[in-house]
């Protein structure tokens, strides 16, 4: 065998036994446990179910509260409620299948479901009342009452329906900056395709008399643009209509409001809830701009459903704790495994929703991770099936980034101070890849003068974690991560690269090649740059990973535990770094840094520029 053919096989190799190792068994997407095709048609006379109220949203809400009452005559502790969206899912709306499902048959998944001795008492009286929270999700809903567990399910009685007053409305705002400092994309889902609405916003800046309209334009996806199953069988759900409209010529630092309308052909509108954002500060310009990086943080439900499944469970502190803080925060970065749907689309909706009132107020950035991007044969770099065969397009639809293509997931931003260059992890990044040529213009092409802090963003940890899997490869890195990266990181001088994928908080020393080039346990760097200090804060909200036993003299602070990062630029020379937890908010890792534009251009090991002795 070549050499080159050897190479490419340890390659291929290396890829696919990291994505295995990452697959630790913890934390299935609970709707995956519902044997959906297994499900019998066992309606009892007796069993009853009812939900209430029946109409939702009369006084504009997108949220509300749902009881509903239970009867059942032959109780179980296994016995259990699906809530369903559409409400009629029996087999006469199922797409065409294979002729493998046994009939009767239903053919989607619940988009939420509960146990019935969630209620106190039931499996001795057969009666119960749960309580769903439900979210407008462009349909009606209905609850079924099944026996036989998550495994072999007995459909034993249907409820009426319950909609909300209008199913279509535009919900669920996701702002984003843009490649233009002075814009800002407000990003939307709602049930009007342009044939039956025209889209746009509706905006105006304080102090600013005048409002004015943008356009939007409209995306969907459909079951075929998945790449499998359960995304393209039992996990499908109409996404709706996803809009993106770009507000352009905003004042810097100003404060807009602004609403998501959809013109019916009548002429009469269709409007959202009013919101908020403030507007980008121009590049380089000296004020206090805050910024919010972590990974990996699925979604929560409020009600208690899905009870059973320990996937997300940190999710719902953090969304909270940066809701509570969320005066003082300008932009989020959610680097890389955001909803978790794995393939189970109406999750999507119930991901945006838990967000809504973060992106709607400030950019909600976001990145490409396995479980947004990975399935075979499908240009993912791993070979996996982490996305449940979404293979990238729901996450890439349904938010909006500046990237030149969104099927290739990197991009840079700036803000104020701040350059980030967001690589994604679920393509090639390797020296002479497309990729890695972007990476190196992003660094690059920034003026450490004007915007000194420069940030690395990946979902992987391309750098350095001492993870339990990382450990046992040996190299603490994803393979292949570093190697081709670190000299770009050291060349252009990055300040902090952050990772998520890995379900923790690790912090390292200013590292380059392994090593520390300043002191270990520093909580102040000032002077000229060394290297570049590596932080994980994949602890967003999914299942923790754990540490390996070792522990490299690199790597200064280890946390199991959920929480985010918080960075504040005070002006061009100091740069605030806090870890907070999300149980409690407080500060359980902090540094400062200070350094002058004079020791971002000081020369240092492997970053220095040619220089000539002539005069």
């Amino acid at each position: 065998m070549r050499a080159r053919d050897l190479f490419a096989l340890l390659c291929f190799f290396i890829v696919h036994v990291a994505s295995s190792l990452c697959s630790d068994g913890r934390g299935d997407q609970a709707l995956s446990q519902i044997d959906i095709y297994s499900t019998s048609l066992a309606l009892h006379h007796s069993a009853t179910i009812h939900a209430s109220p029946r109409v939702l949203g009369s006084q504009g809400e997108d949220t509300e509260w749902v009881n509903v009452s239970i009867t059942n005559p032959e109780p179980s502790s296994d016995d259990w409620v699906g809530v369903f969206s559409p409400a009629k899912f029996d087999s006469s709306s199922c797409a065409p299948t294979d002729g493998k499902e046994i009939a009767p048959f239903i053919c989607s998944a619940p988009i939420k479901y509960m146990y019935a001795k969630s209620s106190p008492d039931y499996t001795k009286t057969g009666n119960a009342v749960l309580k769903f929270l439900l979210i407008n999700q462009r349909a009606d809903f209905s609850f079924a009452l099944f026996t036989g567990g998550l495994s072999n399910p007995n459909l034993v009685a249907v409820s009426d329906h319950v909609s909300f007053t209008n199913p279509k409305a535009p919900v669920y705002p996701r702002l984003a900056l843009t490649k233009n400092w002075d814009q800002m994309s407000v990003t939307w889902t709602s049930g009007y395709n342009i044939d039956e609405a025209v889209p746009f916003v509706e905006w105006s800046g304080k102090g600013i008399t005048q409002s004015r309209r943008s356009p939007a334009g409209t995306l969907t996806f459909t079951r075929n643009t998945m790449c499998g199953g359960p995304a393209r069988t039992v996990g499908w759900r109409d996404p709706g209509f996803i809009h993106t409209a770009f507000l352009k010529d905003l004042w810097p630092n100003l404060k807009y409001t602004y609403r998501m309308g959809h013109e019916l052909v009548n002429g009469s509108i269709i409007w959202s809830k009013n919101f908020t954002f403030k507007s980008s500060p121009y590049p380089g310009q000296d004020s206090l701009q805050r910024v919010i990086i972590f990974g990996d943080m699925g979604k929560g439900e409020r009600d208690g459903s899905n009870e059973y499944n320990d996937y997300q469970p940190g999710s719902l502190n953090t969304t909270d704790q940066v809701i509570k803080d969320l005066k003082n925060i300008d932009i989020v970065f959610h680097i890389g495994d955001m909803a978790y749907a794995n393939g189970y689309i109406s999750q999507w909706d119930q991901f945006t929703a838990q967000v809504e009132p973060i992106a709607s107020t400030v950019p909600y950035m976001v990145a490409s991770g396995n479980h947004e991007r990975d399935w075979p044969d499908s240009g993912s770099f791993y070979g996996g099936k982490d996305s449940g065969g979404e293979c990238g397009v729901p996450a890439e639809t349904m938010f909006d980034f500046p990237a030149e293509n969104k099927a290739k997931f990197w991009y840079l931003a700036d803000y104020g101070m701040f350059r980030f260059c967001v690589a994604d992890t679920e393509h090639d990044w390797r020296e002479g890849s497309e990729q890695y040529g972007f990476i190196e213009r992003c660094l690059a092409s920034v003026d450490r003068k004007t915007q000194p802090w420069l940030i690395f963003i990946a979902h992987r940890v391309l750098g350095y974690s001492t993870n339990d899997w990382y450990g046992q490869e040996g190299t603490f890195e994803e393979p292949m991560g570093r190697e081709s990266l670190q000299k770009l990181w050291q060349k252009y001088k990055v300040d902090i690269a952050f990772y998520g994928h890995v379900h923790n908080y690790e912090r390292t020393c200013p590292v380059y090649q392994s090593q520390c080039v300043d002191d270990e346990k520093k909580s102040h760097y000032s002077g000229a740059f060394k290297g570049t200090i590596h932080v994980v804060v994949g602890g967003g909200g999914s299942h923790l990973s754990s540490f390996s036993s070792l522990k490299p003299r690199w790597s200064v602070f280890r946390d199991y535990d959920y929480g985010f990062v918080k960075l504040t630029a005070f002006d061009h020379s100091s740069l605030l770094f806090e870890y907070k937890k999300s149980s409690d908010g407080q500060v359980y890792d902090s540094f400062t840094v200070y350094r002058e534009y004079r020791d971002v251009l000081a020369c240092v090991r492997d970053s220095c520029e040619p220089t000539t002795l002539a005069s």
